[in-house]
């Protein structure tokens, strides 16, 4: 019998650690969270306003058995180690855990695993802490907010204007993408004039007339330079200067999401999950070890357990001199700081030599957080720049070229960061250089560029809007409520996103603003900290919101539905569009004195045969809109996919192989096709 047990958040992870802690220990997982707020009582909320937003929680819909399962291993155990994830949120879950199986104060420990290496992991059991109650209410808070606002605005949206939802970060990102659609909108150009002298290896462009900076509005003004210029280009001035260029800081969070998107390519919530695995463990062979730290950080810390080795790694692989220095920062610290930035486990494990046991997407995003840990402590790189000023006539031309004189971190991180040579000629002061090659170009002033998901998420944080952690949740949110498309990466605001953010801001906009909701995080932080009282900070908001929602219930003007064109068969009024729980439908204006529904015309895909009958498989949809594969023989034959059927079956268990995300694979085994 095991008489320690281990509460851990994910499946894989617990895999992992039991190998650590051997037989003495029982590692088992919650499979993330088990309770969240129930949806009954005034409003739904499954909070108490009225006595202190006492909340009221119940098990996740699938968790009663998970719940049932660890409280039998907590009786079986005289103790037990709640090592949920290293954050609020773990915390969060961490009470959650002790709350609802009944655990008592001298019977549980709370451990945390920054990292999922053996040393660690043994380390972290023999040195255990308490829950924070700070931050379990600072959470608490949080989802709270978030359910009381996310509730009574998305009913007030979905009456009046059949807007899918809103909440209290999401709407304001939402807005940050409406506001710079607005300002693209209202961009007007203005027209400018770039001349630049064209010579053998290299450009000069004009900047100056005489002492001042010079604008060119039109052809004529261009022209009139052109007419004063002449063949020779006197050397007025050289200036050359060395520079460091220094590498940037570890990963945290936000960083890592952002640098993922623009060098990889990934999607925010594509990084994460990624993270999340290396995070977790990998089975290298001999051993399953995570090869990376905890990813939900705001720190940009780095152990001294990891610094000395790292050093020295540095040292002897490329000489001392691309020794650098340990970076730190002025920024405020938080509660998430008590972590370490997000960093390799070991500085020896070098992503070439962990690559065979890596997907190609794994490799990329280790490769990525290894080489930019290590370059963060590598040496500066230096440059020598020049700068070179012709004289042409009181007109001012300047060319700057650079040679980079040592590479210091840029020897790991230069298929991160572009550092090509422009080199110029040797030429000294006075001397002159001719050329009738003068290229006169007109152009035009460009609007401010739409949103990437890498400028959203880096703009939130600079913001000091929402947690690192949600950004990826908060992105896919708008996107699949249809508030936002994706056009060559960027986001473009739909119609119904616009009406969104013009309704809220209509009668909200003191509250859905990027200041409020960066107050509001300030105030979480300070709840966290031991500051401030949490239901006070709930009481103060709620006084000021619940009837302002109230208000627009009264006054937000009910947007009427949209027509088809087509006429009721059975009373002869116009037909509209109507959502409902289950997507759009065609019915009759009159409702309710006609109940008239145009059923909707179905056409049948065939995807392949049927493997278990003569029937076709055919694309179908659930009863909540979610496309699936199933067999036009239902309900005599009930095979159905998830994922696309491409008609083959898997060489290792001959069942069917399944195509999603242009991966295929197998419906039953673990086959995947390379």
């Amino acid at each position: 019998m095991a008489k320690k047990l281990v509460i851990v958040e994910s499946p894989s992870k617990s895999k992992t650690i039991e190998k650590y802690l051997g037989s003495d220990y029982k590692v088992v997982s919650s499979k993330g969270h088990i309770r969240d707020l129930a949806t009954s009582g005034p409003l739904g909320l499954g909070v108490d306003v009225e006595n202190g937003f006492k909340p009221n929680y119940i098990p996740i819909k699938g968790k009663s058995n998970v719940i049932k399962e660890l409280k039998k291993d907590v009786k079986e155990s005289d103790m037990v180690y709640l090592a949920s994830d290293p954050d609020r949120e773990g915390e969060a879950i961490a009470w959650h855990l002790k709350d609802a199986l009944g655990i008592s104060d001298k019977n549980y420990k709370r451990v945390l695993f920054n990292e999922i290496t053996h040393d660690k992991v043994l380390d972290a059991i023999s040195h255990p802490t308490m829950i924070n109650d700070d931050l379990v209410k600072s959470q608490e808070t949080r989802r709270i907010l978030d359910r009381i606002i996310g509730f009574r605005l998305s009913k007030l949206l979905q009456r009046k204007i059949g807007a899918k939802s809103a909440g209290r970060v999401q709407s304001v990102a939402l807005k940050l993408i409406v506001d710079r659609e607005r300002e693209i909108e209202a961009f007007t150009p203005e027209e400018y004039w770039k001349i630049i002298a064209v010579f053998s290896d290299y450009e000069a462009e004009l900047f100056k007339y005489k002492t001042k900076d010079i604008e060119l509005h039109n052809e004529e003004e261009a022209n009139a330079v052109l007419k004063a210029l002449g063949e020779e280009y006197t050397v007025e001035s050289i200036e050359k200067k060395e520079k460091k260029r220094k590498s940037k800081l570890p990963f945290i969070t936000s960083t890592l999401q952002q640098e993922a998107s623009t060098k990889l390519g990934f999607a925010a919530r594509k990084t994460m999950s990624i993270a999340q695995k290396l995070y977790e463990g990998i089975d290298l062979g001999n051993e399953t070890v995570g090869l990376i730290t905890y990813m939900r950080t705001d720190s940009i810390r780095l152990s001294d357990d990891f610094v000395a080795p790292a050093m020295k790694y540095i040292e002897e692989t490329y000489g001392k001199e691309y020794k650098g220095y340990v970076k730190s920062t002025k920024k405020k610290e938080n509660v998430q700081d008590a972590h370490e930035a997000i960093r390799p486990t070991s500085v020896l494990r070098e992503p070439t030599k962990v690559k065979q046991y890596l997907s190609n997407d794994e490799f990329k995003l280790y490769s990525l957080i290894y080489k930019r840990t290590l370059a963060s402590l590598m040496a500066d790189a230096t440059v020598n720049q020049t700068t070179i000023v012709f004289d042409n006539h009181d007109y001012k031309f300047k060319t700057t070229g650079s040679v980079l004189l040592f590479e210091g971190y840029l020897k790991v991180y230069k298929d991160y960061e572009s550092s090509e040579d422009k080199i110029l000629p040797e030429i000294g002061e006075k001397e002159v250089a001719k050329t009738n090659n003068v290229e006169c170009t007109q152009h035009f002033t460009q609007p401010p560029a739409r949103y990437t998901e890498a400028k959203l998420i880096k703009e939130l944080e600079e913001l000091g809007i929402g947690r690192p952690s949600t950004y990826a949740t908060i992105i896919d949110t708008i996107k699949s409520r249809d508030y936002v498309t994706v056009e060559e990466k960027k986001f473009h605001p739909t119609s119904i996103g616009v009406e969104t953010t013009d309704k809220l801001q209509e009668f909200f906009s003191d509250l859905i603003n990027t200041d409020y909701t960066r107050d509001m995080e300030t105030d979480l932080d300070e709840i966290a900290d031991g500051n401030l009282v949490w239901n006070e900070v709930l009481k103060k908001f709620y006084d000021l919101f619940e009837p302002r929602v109230k208000d627009a219930f009264t006054d937000m003007e009910k947007k009427a539905p949209e027509e088809t064109g087509e006429m009721c068969p059975n009373c002869g009024n116009p037909l509209v569009i109507r959502k409902g729980r289950f997507g759009e439908f065609v019915a009759c204006s009159n409702y309710p004195e006609c109940k008239y529904i145009k059923k909707e015309e179905v056409k049948v895909v065939e995807v392949c045969d049927c493997p278990n009958c003569d029937g076709k498989i055919i694309e179908r949809k659930s009863r909540k809109g979610k496309l699936f594969y199933g067999c036009n023989n239902y309900p005599k034959c009930k095979t159905a996919y998830w994922d696309k059927p491409i008609g083959k079956d898997c060489p290792e268990c001959g069942k069917m192989l399944t195509e999603k995300n242009d991966k295929i694979k197998c419906s039953e085994c673990d086959y995947k096709e390379e």
